[in-house]
């Protein structure tokens, strides 16, 4: 329990970093958000729990497929706050467009042969 606990609030403490630091600054704080910190964080989590290597390869290819479909929302999202939308509505819209192009590239990866 007290290893969960260790977990989640090494977790929570990077989140609210990013918040406070794009408070201040938005370069720094998206430096600091771009960093793959979830990634870093979930690979050592799996080795400590796991002690797999093969498991962590698998999960670090597993991320660098993922990575390119979560790029459509950094995209989307820019571009329809610039318009009248509502700001949830805006995230909303570019989380759904996301998700369809995580769906899309899994099927395209597995077209292709690539299994992850």
């Amino acid at each position: 329990m007290l290893y969960l606990t260790i977990k989640t609030i090494i977790s929570a403490v990077i989140i609210v970093a990013v918040s406070e630091i794009a408070k201040r600054s938005s370069l720094f704080g998206a430096i600091l958000a771009s960093l793959p910190l979830v990634s870093y964080l979930g690979i050592i989590w799996l080795y400590i729990d796991t002690g797999s290597k093969n498991q962590v390869a698998q999960l670090s290819k597993s991320v660098f497929w993922m990575v390119i479909p979560s790029l459509s929302f950094f995209i989307i999202l820019p571009v329809l706050l610039k318009t009248e939308i509502n700001f949830y509505l805006s995230l909303l819209i570019a989380t759904a467009i996301m998700v369809a192009v995580y769906f899309a590239m899994i099927f395209i990866l597995q077209r292709v042969g690539i299994n992850i």
